[in-house]
């Protein structure tokens, strides 16, 4: 089991942080909605609890809670610049299918 950063992913990790200052690292889950069926929950990690995995790439840790694991181990998260956009992206080897939007994924 293992979530990944890529470098680029990392870095913004770290540059959020720390302009807020506080957190442990990025915490990963997913929740039932979009025309796909699951989408991609981000947020902080404030605080790591007996039912989250753990995985940590260039130095930054990344929290998963045990349920949402199921759906996305072995997932990259990128961190993409498209002319005035940016956006974490995911490559995740169980999605067999996304929405247009790229909100929502299906397994």
């Amino acid at each position: 089991m293992a979530i990944t950063l890529t470098t680029a992913a990392a870095d913004r990790v770290r540059s959020y942080l720390s302009r807020r200052g506080t957190g442990l690292g990025l915490r990963l889950g997913v929740k039932r909605t979009g025309c796909s069926g699951l989408a991609y929950v981000v947020n902080y990690a404030d605080e790591i609890s007996d039912t989250d995995e753990v995985f940590e790439t260039s130095g930054v840790k990344v929290v998963v809670d045990r349920e949402s694991l199921q759906h996305i181990d072995g997932t990259e998260v990128d961190f993409v610049q498209e002319g005035l956009n940016e956006a974490f992206k995911f490559r995740n080897p169980k999605a067999v299918g996304e929405c247009g939007c790229g909100e929502s994924f299906s397994i």
